[in-house]
């Protein structure tokens, strides 16, 4: 299977005091603030470090759904939180902390499946970071 997907910014002005938007193929993000502000301090909209949280914590856990589907389970719920950490300019580190119910899996074959995951999944790939993952069954 072969696809691309496509997101664009517009931006004006200098970094700290111009703004831009983020729009998506799907529309999902129309039009989406970008600034300084929302980027190092707090403020309504969105920035690249909060995307790329997104983006790993949506693709890890498909990818996942899939593992557990293959093993023959049926996963009812699976919640991951991605954390991004930004530092000197560099992102060093993601941690991913998941939390599942898979009625008849044992927590050894979950946390094996989870680290496959973490392993093959296409975002996981991509970026050239330390992923943590920590993992809860319930």
């Amino acid at each position: 299977m072969k696809f691309n997907r496509r997101a664009s910014v517009n931006w004006k002005g200098t970094g700290m005091e111009g703004s831009g938007t983020v729009n998506t193929q799907s529309t999902v993000l129309n039009e989406t603030q970008l600034s300084f502000k929302t980027r190092f301090e707090e403020g309504i909209g969105t920035n690249p470090e909060e995307l790329i949280g997104a983006a790993h914590a949506g693709c890890f856990t498909m990818q996942l759904s899939f593992l557990i589907s293959e093993a023959g389970y049926v996963p009812t719920n699976l919640d991951t939180q991605a954390k991004v950490f930004f530092e000197d300019g560099s992102i060093p580190k993601i941690e991913l902390d998941l939390t599942g119910e898979v009625p008849g899996i044992s927590d050894e074959e979950f946390k094996r499946l989870a680290e496959k995951s973490k392993e093959v999944c296409p975002v996981s790939k991509l970026l050239n970071a330390n992923i943590v993952l920590s993992v809860t069954l319930k």
